[in-house]
Order: C-alpha cells, then sequence, then structure tokens
C-alpha cells in the first residue's frame, strides 16, 4: 500500500527509519512513499536514491541531503505553505 505524506511531514517520516542507514536501505524502505507536493507528487524512495552520500549518521544528514535533489517545483512559489504546520 502506498503512503503519501504532504511535503512538511517528509523530515518526520525519515525519522522513523534506523540508523546509521545505506541510501539503498533507505530508498527501499521509502520506496512505497509518494511526496505530495506544491506542483505535483514525487517517490521518496527514488529521490533518495539519487542523493550524493552512500549512508547517514541521522534523519538530518538524509534530509539535508534530500534537500538539493527535490525539483524546485516541490515548494511552489516563494513564501508558499504547503497548508501543513
Amino acid at each position: 500500500m502506498t503512503e503519501q505524506i504532504k511535503l512538511s511531514r517528509v523530515e518526520p517520516r525519515l525519522a522513523e527509519l534506523s540508523y546509521p542507514i545505506t541510501r539503498d536501505d533507505a530508498a527501499t524502505e521509502l520506496a512505497d512513499v509518494t511526496v505530495l507536493m506544491a506542483d505535483g507528487e514525487e517517490n521518496l524512495g527514488a529521490l533518495v536514491s539519487e542523493v550524493g552520500s552512500d549512508s547517514f549518521s541521522s534523519s538530518t544528514d538524509l534530509f539535508e541531503e534530500l534537500q538539493n535533489v527535490m525539483p524546485i517545483e516541490a515548494v511552489g512559489e516563494p513564501g508558499q505553505s504547503d497548508g501543513d504546520a
């Protein structure tokens, strides 16, 4: 079953993984998670597979790298919220 989460829930979802974790293991564990963005959606596992590091010691490390591969359309217009606090 595919899980759908808003962009603002990505970081808490990453925190549910067991660390340290490899990029491949994280991508596999998140393969069924779809991130709902301001302009469309992306598979979280696929995004994780695109990050530069091979492993992560914390969810913060993974989240920071993930921000570098997120499509610019993910956040919509500057200053626009995804509506979820």
